[in-house]
């Protein structure tokens, strides 16, 4: 009984948050493939300029595409053409990049276009990268981008904002121009001898089309319209995503470059090569926000993808880090990875109690540092699923440092307490709470999600807060609201995670950069003496001069603590049966088009 209302409760559940499987033989021929995936947090939307969430690059990264990609198997890395016709020329000094694009690729079909095929060419990525500097979108992404400094766009952003008027789309600048119908030129005030990695993110750098941004301005959010593998089909804001393949997408065939001691990879490529993407038809990402349900979508399958395992269940799913024998019985795959992201929490330096660069204002962050456990978050909340953070440098990339330990990684509520003490934090009037130094209240406000993995979080800091004295009050909201807030530098103090978008530990570093407040620098944290190492770093090429400044930023970091850096996480995606083909990427976003599902075989185990 108790086993078939567990049963009956699931797919009820199914039944209410996941779309139907398109399986069925209809008139045109076979049955869609489909894909079924959940997604841990709602989207915002799916206009490249206006996003920078993970949730919403996810699709992106399906509709819209950049000049150049990673190989889906290459480990660490490589980048190659996508829409490029071959490598960039560049000039020795690392300011002129010059692209060829190739003809004959085609936006999908839309009526902005007015029923005709409309080709992509040079002058869609100049509009593309001049959205970014229109402060009407407001674009999150702007600092990070106007940090490579295109020459001519920061002017006509500033005259927008200082004459009040209308981005000047028209103005051509040296920045970024077309030379020709296909041939494009990127002119950097500074030398940018990574700028390619910018160029491979299509989730963010993916071209539009100036027609469809004119007819749909009001609404852009729901209309994307790229030249990639899939076209967006359907969606219930924060509830379902359902892409589907484009029919106008040019013929382009699985390929890679596998290292030759990599098994795994390739065995996909032996697969898989010369079979012409994407492969599935369809793909519904429902948005499950909380890890039960997902979790039992995905042993119900309803979903055929789970990434990664939530922490609370890793036990079991993963005990001992090894696949529970019930899950390898039903063919269930497990694949393991020390992830390229980070989780934090981030102090806002705006703010009146937890901001500043005052020392009580540096000591009262320092103590709430050394007051949390990180060991206690992997072992008792993400159950091993991590390793613990010392910087905002993340696992699998340039400048990552596994011997590096920061001063502010330490555990101990005594020097918390102590530091408190020395700086006027005290317990005035008894009531075992400290207040200000100038007698007033001293209460953290954090901003949470209303999820299981949030509330387990929150507990933890609760207790590790309340054991010195600091009174902690909860503000939950959606993540997308808190992101919005967050950038607006309205919270306090909120815990989030990064993922690196590049095989550049340098990215990690812009949580630091002044001008990157109210985008990638969450803490708004500004320091000169940063700022200055920051830009060196982003003008040297790779090597011991410039790792040396990783470790000169870190100290900084460590002294000042604008930032708490938790974990890594180890992430364990499982994969139904029924699923071929899945390998994480490391710092790219697509993905869905390299898979492919065994629809017969689906149907068997679902009978």
């Amino acid at each position: 009984m108790k086993l078939w209302r567990r049963t009956g409760w699931v797919a009820l559940l199914a039944a209410l948050v996941l779309p139907p499987t398109h399986a069925a033989e209809g008139p045109a021929g076979p049955a869609q493939k489909v894909l079924r995936f959940g997604l841990r947090s709602a989207e915002s939307g799916f206009d490249p300029a206006q996003i920078n969430d993970l949730y919403s690059r996810q699709i992106t990264a399906h509709i819209f595409e950049g000049l150049y990609t990673y190989d889906h198997l290459a480990r660490p890395y490589k980048i190659k053409p996508l829409t490029a016709d071959g490598l960039p020329a560049v000039s020795s000094d690392f300011k002129v990049w010059t692209v060829r694009i190739q003809p004959g690729i085609y936006f999908a079909d839309d009526p902005a276009f007015g029923g005709k095929k409309r080709e992509l060419v040079a002058q869609d990525f100049v509009y593309s990268f001049k959205r970014f500097y229109d402060p009407a979108l407001k674009s999150p992404l702007y600092t990070s981008l106007n940090e490579d400094g295109l020459l001519g766009l920061e002017a006509l952003r500033v005259d927008a904002l200082k004459n009040k008027r209308p981005f000047d789309y028209e103005r051509e600048v040296e920045g970024v121009k077309a030379l020709d119908r296909y041939t494009l030129r990127f002119s950097l005030a500074a030398p940018r001898p990574r700028f390619l990695n910018s160029l491979a993110d299509s989730g963010s750098f993916g071209a539009v089309a100036r027609e469809v941004i004119e007819r749909y301005r009001d609404d852009l959010m729901a209309h994307p319209v790229g030249t990639g593998p899939y076209v967006l089909k359907q969606w219930r804001r924060s509830s379902l995503i359902a892409l589907e393949r484009n029919p106008a997408y040019r013929e382009r065939y699985y390929d890679a470059e596998p290292n030759a001691d990599d098994a795994e990879g390739q065995a996909l490529l032996a697969r898989f090569k010369g079979r012409r993407l994407p492969m599935v038809d369809r793909v519904e990402v429902s948005v499950i926000e909380q890890s039960q349900p997902r979790w039992l979508a995905f042993l119900n399958g309803q979903i055929d993808l789970i990434d990664p395992v939530p922490p609370d269940l890793a036990k079991a799913a993963v005990p001992n880090a090894k696949l529970a024998p019930n899950l390898e019985k039903k063919g269930i795959a497990a694949h393991t990875i020390v992830n390229a992201d980070v989780g934090f929490t981030y102090f806002n330096m705006d703010d009146p109690l937890v901001g500043g660069l005052a020392p009580e204002k540096v000591a009262l962050r320092r103590a709430i540092s050394l007051a949390y456990d990180v060991q206690a978050e992997i072992r008792l909340v993400r159950n091993g699923q991590g390793i613990a953070a010392q910087s905002g440098v993340v696992p699998n990339t340039y400048g990552y440092d596994p011997n590096y330990r920061s001063p502010s990684s330490e555990y101990s509520p005594a020097r918390a307490n102590a530091l408190l003490d020395v700086y006027g934090y005290l317990d005035r009037d008894g009531d075992g709470w400290r207040e200000r130094p100038d007698g007033s209240p001293l209460v953290l406000e954090v901003a949470p999600q209303a999820d299981e993995l949030q509330r387990q979080l929150d507990d933890l800091k609760r207790k590790s807060l309340s054991a010195i004295g600091i009174k902690v009050r909860l503000r939950i909201q959606q993540f997308a609201e808190n992101l919005k807030a967050g950038r607006a530098g309205k919270l306090m103090v909120w815990s989030l995670s990064g993922s690196a978008t590049s095989p550049d530990g340098f990215g990690g570093l812009s949580r630091l950069h002044g001008p990157q407040a109210g985008g990638a620098n969450f803490a708004r944290f500004k320091l000169d003496a940063v700022d200055a190492l920051y830009d060196r770093m982003n003008e040297l090429p790779d090597g011991p001069e410039r790792l040396a400044l990783f470790k000169e930023i870190d100290k900084f970091e460590a002294v000042f603590v604008p930032y708490k850096y938790h974990t890594h996480r180890i992430y364990v995606d499982l994969t139904q049966p029924w699923v071929i083909g899945y390998r994480r990427p490391l710092f790219w976003r697509e993905l869905w088009m390299f898979m492919d599902v065994d629809m017969a075989l689906r149907a068997s185990k679902l009978d």
